[in-house]
Formats: structure tokens, C-alpha cells, sequence
């Protein structure tokens, strides 16, 4: 089995090529869009088919509401790549303006999701989709892990390929699966029940497995540890064997809050009435060997509660390993932010466009979407 990359497609000046693009980037209160790092990382797929002349219809959705439009992202892609924006996707509109394409031009069609046949994965809808072109190209690996027509029903029916920042993603994760010793992943965000199969694999796999964010509550619930009103997964996890694994690291001191008032406390110390919203200082502190003496770090997810203003351990965190010689592999919206606004992205190994694409890529090491155009 083996992926096709891109740059197989070489001879195809005036063929239609779908590509299924990772564009799904937060939009501001006014509906602007501030985030361009997926935008940025999928330049180089479109270019390098324009620039061989072919006609690319682009293909991608934002945001969980249907009637989200595409249009704000085709006007940040006009400043990179000759795109036009069409407000339909499979209808008489869509048809014309893909019928009367020319040579290294590109439309981007409307959200994919404002369609019922995108997420239930219907037939008609992807043979709809494939009728558009010669070619396809999946260069969203942040989405492949969603069984949708876009993903895994077009694949049926036209010869496909990987696009280059699906490729970079597929390579660089696949360096995570046998990491070099001494190694450290680092694990935030919530639903244990969800990561815990994630954890019990590569427990055995890193040196040490840091736990931060809400999952890191209930690891210290399940020791016993008062967590007050905090954050915790559905599932108890008292007497789970994760607890007493040998290489875990867990906090040493949160930043707890109640009643709009914070405090740094120690685990044992935090009170009924208190809610743990980030890692505290000592717990960065007790971090930072293992970052500096690791030759590899794999880290998904912030370490607290960044959405509600708690980003700085995160950010800490992020330091520490921009200054380590790691090779450090980065996923999570939130944690790629928290590097963004400090300037440090050249300073990390690989910053993953994929968040829960990533995790299940590293649980299962493949995805729908990688096994539905993969050559057999």
C-alpha cells in the first residue's frame, strides 16, 4: 500500500483537479478571518498545479454552521493564488463555472457542509463532486479522519493523490511512532475517555507522558486529590492502571480559581469551591529537564483553559521546548496559537495543521482518508 503524492501528477495543463483543502481557520466576531496558518500551508498544493496549467476547483468547508461561507477564504487566497469564488457547489452554477474554466485559474466552490450529502457520505453527492474533474487531491489530513463524501466518496471514482501539506503531515506524524530515547509527550485538552487508548499506547512507546489540561484533572481525582469544581471527563477513572504507570508526569500545582479570584496552589491543596483552570509554575518548572534533555517531543493540545484566557503555562511550555534541540512535532488549534503569538514557529521541528486528525493518525496510524487514496 502506498500514498501517491502530488508530484506524480505531472503532464496536466488543462485538466481539472479536485483538491479537498484544509481551510477551516476561526472567524472574528465580524466574520474576518485573523488565523492564516492553514491558508498558508495549502498555497503550496494550489501552486504547484496552477503552475502546471491545470484548472483546480478547490473543495473545503468552515466551521460547524452550513451556512458559513466560503467567500472570506477565497478573498485571503486571492492575495496568493488567481481564485474565484462560486457561491454553489453541485448546482447548474457550480457546473457553468467549472465547464468554463481556463488553463491555471481556480475556483473555490461554497462550504461543502452547506450540503447534507458532505457529512452523511452520500454516493450521489461525491459522484456529483468526481464529475468536476480529471484528478483528486486530498490536502486536507486536518479532516481525514471524517468519513465524508469530500474525503472518502470522490476517491472512488477519479485517481488520487496526496497533496504536498497532506504529505509533509503524513511523514513528519509517522516519525512520532518510534520515537528516539530520551522522549517526551505531552498530553492537554479534555475526554479522557476519548484519549485514553492514545495514552496506554504510547505510555510504553515516550520516556515520560506529561498530562495537562482538564485530562490532568482526572488523573488527580482518580488519585484521590481534591479537584473542586473542575473540568472532568464523563468516565471515573479510579483504579485505572494509568495511574500507576511508571512515566506519567502530572501537575504539581494548578492555578485554581473561585469566585473570579485565582491562586496558585499546590495539588492537596485546592479547595471544594475551586475550579483548576491552567498548570501553575512549579509545574512548568519541574517540566522544563525533561523538555531540554529530550531528543524528541510530541505534544497535542494546551495545558489549560486557553479559550477562557489561562494560556500561560502553555506559552511557557512553548518556550522551553522553541529553546530545546528536540525535534518537536506540534498539533491542537489552541497550541499552534499559543506558538503563533509568541513568533516561535521556526523554532519547532513541525507544526501539524491537524488536531483530532492527528490523534487518531498517532492511535491508529491511518486514517479514512489516507486509506481511500492509497494505491492497493
Amino acid at each position: 500500500m502506498k500514498l501517491r503524492p502530488i508530484t506524480e501528477l505531472t503532464d496536466i495543463y488543462g485538466m481539472r483537479v479536485l483538491v479537498r483543502a484544509s481551510l477551516d481557520v476561526p472567524l472574528s466576531a465580524d466574520g474576518h478571518i485573523e488565523d492564516h496558518f492553514r491558508i498558508s500551508r495549502a498555497i503550496a498544493t494550489f501552486s504547484y498545479l496552477i503552475e502546471r496549467g491545470a484548472r483546480v476547483i478547490i473543495l473545503t468547508h468552515l466551521g460547524r454552521d452550513p451556512k458559513n461561507s466560503t467567500k472570506p477564504l477565497c478573498d485571503v487566497l486571492q492575495k496568493y493564488i488567481p481564485v474565484q469564488y462560486i457561491d454553489d457547489v453541485v448546482g447548474e452554477k457550480a457546473l457553468g463555472a467549472v465547464t468554463h474554466m481556463k488553463e491555471g485559474a481556480a475556483l473555490m466552490l461554497e462550504n461543502l457542509r452547506s450540503c447534507e450529502g458532505e457529512t452523511k457520505n452520500d454516493d450521489a453527492f461525491a459522484q456529483t463532486l468526481a464529475s468536476y474533474g480529471y484528478f483528486y487531491v486530498n490536502d486536507a489530513f486536518a479532516v481525514s479522519h471524517r468519513a465524508h463524501a469530500s474525503i472518502v466518496g470522490i476517491p472512488k471514482y477519479l485517481p488520487s493523490f496526496a497533496g504536498i501539506t497532506f504529505m509533509e503531515e503524513y511523514e513528519a506524524l509517522s516519525k512520532a511512532f518510534v520515537p528516539d530515547t530520551p522522549s517526551l509527550f505531552i498530553l492537554g485538552g479534555a475526554k479522557f475517555e476519548t484519549k485514553e487508548p492514545l495514552i496506554a499506547e504510547y505510555v510504553h512507546d515516550y520516556t515520560n507522558t506529561f498530562i495537562g489540561g482538564a485530562l490532568a484533572n482526572d488523573f488527580l481525582k482518580g488519585q484521590g486529590y481534591e479537584v473542586g469544581t473542575s473540568l472532568l471527563s464523563t468516565s471515573d477513572i479510579a483504579g485505572n492502571a494509568l495511574l500507576s504507570q511508571e512515566g506519567i508526569l502530572l501537575p504539581v500545582d494548578v492555578i485554581a480559581v473561585s469566585g473570579g479570584k485565582k491562586r496558585i496552589a499546590d495539588i492537596g491543596a485546592v479547595q471544594k469551591d475551586e475550579c483548576i483552570l491552567d498548570v501553575g509554575p512549579k509545574t512548568i518548572e519541574m517540566l522544563a529537564p525533561y523538555i531540554k534533555n529530550a531528543k524528541i517531543i510530541l505534544w497535542n493540545g494546551p495545558l489549560g483553559n486557553y479559550e477562557g484566557g489561562y494560556a500561560d503555562a502553555t506559552k511557557a511550555c512553548a518556550k522551553y521546548i522553541a529553546e530545546s534541540k528536540a525535534f518537536s512535532i506540534v498539533g491542537g488549534g489552541d497550541t499552534i496559537a499559543s506558538i503563533e503569538s509568541l513568533g516561535l514557529q521556526d523554532d519547532f521541528g513541525f507544526l501539524s495543521t491537524a488536531g483530532g486528525a492527528m490523534l487518531d493518525f498517532l492511535e491508529h496510524r491511518t486514517l479514512p482518508g489516507i486509506e481511500a487514496i492509497t494505491k492497493k
